[in-house]
């Protein structure tokens, strides 16, 4: 993975990271989702997407589109 992708969505719930990133991935918009919760106890911590910088005004115009 490039270190150039940027954050377009935070949320504590793996379930709606990795939803949204199927979503945009369909939409053409290469997507990742980067966690950062914590491994012994999975209630500390977000869940990030990250797109790449080209892709970011689609991206968001897709989660706004959505309402997520």
């Amino acid at each position: 993975m490039e270190n150039n992708w940027v954050k377009v969505y935070t949320t504590e719930n793996v379930y709606t990271a990795e939803i949204l990133k199927q979503g945009l991935i369909e939409n053409d918009i290469p997507a990742v989702v980067l966690n950062k919760q914590d491994s012994s106890y999975k209630a500390f911590g977000v869940m990030t997407v990250m797109v790449r910088p080209e892709d970011v005004e689609k991206a968001n115009a897709y989660i706004k589109e959505n309402e997520l």
